[in-house]
């Protein structure tokens, strides 16, 4: 089987499906700060524009709903408002950067309610109002013999441009901030819960993680490029509805955010 085109993806639940649709989405671009990239500055859009500036939707042929994405005005700052109804779709953009020189990625968020049914652990349950995914390139001379015996499984059944790993930053509804866990459908995409439960609903929070630490916990070794990034608000698993905010996405080689 071979890859669909880059911002419709075969099969919504086959993880490789997904992160190809996360790593070839978009055209690949180079940091051109030296403290900072800036992933996402949707901040800079007009509200109403169909898409931010090198952003591409992520869709998935086999699931009739998508999650609308909007540019809207929200305290006088342009932001994405994601409304989903049953539904799965994301955004995304094809990067390409070294998580060594800009380890920190800096963003902001707000939802309007939690998934009752949401469970990290479960797929049925594999559903969340708002997470941002982060994916790796695959380097041989970082993987081991199986791992590079994997990967080419993966290509030979599933394309050439196959991604890594993944790291994925949720907004959890049942499970504690904290939590480290492997996405219910492959260990190749491990998830943190940044935040949870119903504390901060309908405020807007601003997150930094250490991407680069980060993947050294998930996976045990030292990341690779960095290829794409993607926001997603998904309830197609639990048939419930979610509405989500996100502002500027900022990859950074320090903790401060940038001006």
């Amino acid at each position: 089987m071979r890859w669909t085109t880059p911002n419709t993806c075969a099969n919504r639940r086959n993880p490789g499906f997904l992160l190809t649709c996360l790593l070839t989405g978009a055209g690949f671009t180079h940091a051109q700060a030296p403290e900072h990239f800036e992933a996402g500055i949707f901040s800079s859009s007009e509200p109403g524009e169909n898409l931010p500036d090198g952003w591409q939707p992520l869709n998935f042929s086999r699931i009739e709903g998508h999650t609308d994405y909007f540019l809207v005005k929200e305290n006088d700052t342009v932001v994405i408002k994601a409304v989903s109804n049953q539904s799965a779709s994301g955004l995304t953009r094809a990067i390409s950067i070294d998580p060594a020189e800009y380890p920190f990625i800096q963003w902001s968020w707000k939802i309007n309610n939690l998934l009752q049914k949401g469970d990290v652990t479960r797929k049925d349950g594999d559903d969340y109002p708002a997470r941002i995914y982060i994916t790796f390139a695959f380097d041989p001379d970082k993987a081991s013999f199986l791992e590079r015996l994997e990967q080419k499984a993966a290509q030979l059944t599933q394309g050439q441009d196959v991604p890594y790993r993944a790291i994925s930053y949720i907004w959890g509804s049942n499970s504690p901030a904290g939590t480290m866990i492997a996405n219910s459908y492959t260990d190749r995409v491990q998830m943190f819960v940044v935040q949870a439960g119903d504390e901060k609903l309908q405020q807007w929070v601003m997150e930094t993680r250490n991407v680069y630490e980060d993947y050294k916990t998930a996976f045990g070794k030292e990341p690779t490029r960095i290829t794409g990034v993607a926001i997603m608000t998904d309830t197609d698993n639990t048939r419930e509805s979610a509405i989500a905010w996100y502002g500027d996405i900022v990859f950074s080689n320090n903790r401060s955010a940038p001006d």
